[in-house]
């Protein structure tokens, strides 16, 4: 992007080219990768500073424009903007501490703005990189600085030289252990950068640091699909059996469709979103040492007794969502025309008794639950379709909207919950989430 503009100010420090280009280099990096919110905000006043040359920018306006608030929405009540600013001046002196330690340039934020503001990095005074000389250095050699030692004994000298070299010892592990401690914390968080994201580690360490494996069941889209062909409904245990082919081949259609019918049961097809999903969730895991992967035909009841599990899709797609489905105050349907809705079994104040979703506007619930036995974790990301359910699990993903929902139910660590979004989207492409409506369970074991 070609910046032309830029304050007075700052056009007489640096080329605001550059400037931009270090913007994209922070937003780009693995403190800001994962929370789109954090790298809007940061883009959104760089270029209102260095293209639009903006000597101030207003709280309501980054509000209104990256987050999508109303015009008049109240900053006094509504301090999204605050918060997330906060967290991104915690990300941006990271990134600068971390994998930007050559920039020569960096950038802030300072307390009570929002404009960016350039500086050159610091450098160490021109003489601390120079070795000492033996005149100046206390540590010299020379004999005039070497203090006076009383005459001793040869065993208390060798006791003294003993303790010298036990100390230098000492001095010599201490250091190599604070390189290998900033070394590992380095690594880890170049591994595990959730671990660092407070609001995304209160769910996924849930799921990751318990003594359980995490099952991702993938859903089963030619299971969808026959469903929707043969405009019939089955169950999870004619999907366990199998016996819903054999249902099929009763049935009175015609023998090209029964045969139709029987094959795509046969295959094992995915979406394209649900393989995207499931590969954001597995990315939590790089070293593969929790998580493990299942297609819904291949995953057993055993395992929902013994792990934690992941399920998304749609009740019908999914068909182990039915082992929860009573415990949900939303529930997913869809009819054979392929509209989706979901059943708000309690509505609240304000809320509906049914979303109905159509070509723009999409429905997902996420919930997070113990499992049947009450020993593991269960996080159900269900939607109205493919798209749905990919956009609803992606906030699962991100620091700002995860951090967002820890505002609304007023907590810092997770309890039980569920919660209702609306996602728009285009035909095979999912695009963003917003909250519509939430239960919480804290009360539940």
């Amino acid at each position: 992007m070609q910046i032309d503009d830029q304050s007075p100010q700052q056009r007489e420090l640096h080329d605001p080219s550059t400037c931009w280009a270090l913007l994209e280099r922070v937003a780009d990096s693995s403190q800001l990768r994962r929370s789109a919110r954090l790298r809007d905000f940061l883009l959104f006043v760089g270029r209102s500073s260095l293209k639009d040359g903006q000597e101030q920018i207003h709280e309501q306006e980054i509000g209104i424009e990256v987050f999508g608030r109303p015009n008049d929405y109240d900053t006094n009540i509504d301090n999204i903007v605050r918060a997330t600013a906060s967290e991104l001046r915690k990300r941006i002196k990271a990134y600068f501490d971390t994998e930007g330690l050559h920039e020569n340039l960096i950038v802030e934020i300072p307390r009570g703005s929002y404009v960016p503001v350039f500086r050159s990095r610091p450098t160490e005074p021109e003489s601390s990189s120079e070795p000492p000389s033996a005149s100046a250095s206390p540590q010299s050699e020379s004999p005039e600085n070497i203090p006076e030692v009383p005459p001793a004994s040869g065993k208390h000298s060798w006791k003294l030289a003993g303790s010298i070299v036990a100390g230098l010892i000492i001095l010599v592990l201490a250091g190599g252990c604070v390189i290998l401690w900033i070394q590992n914390r380095a690594m880890q968080r170049s591994i595990y950068p959730w671990r660092y994201e407070p609001a995304i580690a209160s769910i996924w360490s849930e799921f990751l640091d318990s003594d359980r494996d995490t099952d991702i069941v993938l859903p089963d889209a030619s299971f969808s699909e026959v469903q929707f062909i043969s405009k019939n409904s089955f169950s999870l245990r004619d999907y366990m059996s199998r016996s819903y082919i054999d249902q099929l081949q009763a049935q009175n259609l015609s023998p090209d469709l029964r045969v139709a019918l029987t094959r795509f049961a046969n295959l094992n097809l995915l979406t394209p979103s649900a393989i995207k999903l499931a590969q954001s969730i597995l990315a939590l895991d790089p070293l593969k040492k929790k998580m493990h992967l299942y297609f819904s035909r291949e995953y057993i009841p055993e395992f929902v007794k013994k792990d934690n599990v992941v399920l998304f899709g749609g009740p019908i797609a999914s068909p182990w969502m039915e082992l929860f489905e009573s415990r949900l105050n939303f529930n997913v349907e869809r009819r054979y025309d392929r509209v989706g809705y979901v059943i708000n079994n309690a509505p609240g104040q304000g809320e509906q008794g049914i979303y109905t979703a159509n070509d723009s506007v999409g429905y997902c619930v996420v919930a997070y639950l113990p499992d049947p036995g009450n020993q593991g974790k269960v996080l159900l990301i269900q939607g109205t379709d493919a798209e749905a359910a990919a956009a609803g699990g992606s906030i699962l993903m991100s620091e700002d909207q995860m951090a967002d929902l820890q505002n609304r139910l007023h907590v810092t660590k997770f309890p039980y919950f569920e919660v209702l979004l609306r996602t728009s989207q285009i035909p095979g492409t999912a695009l963003t989430a917003t909250i519509v409506a939430y239960r919480t369970y804290p009360n539940l074991r």
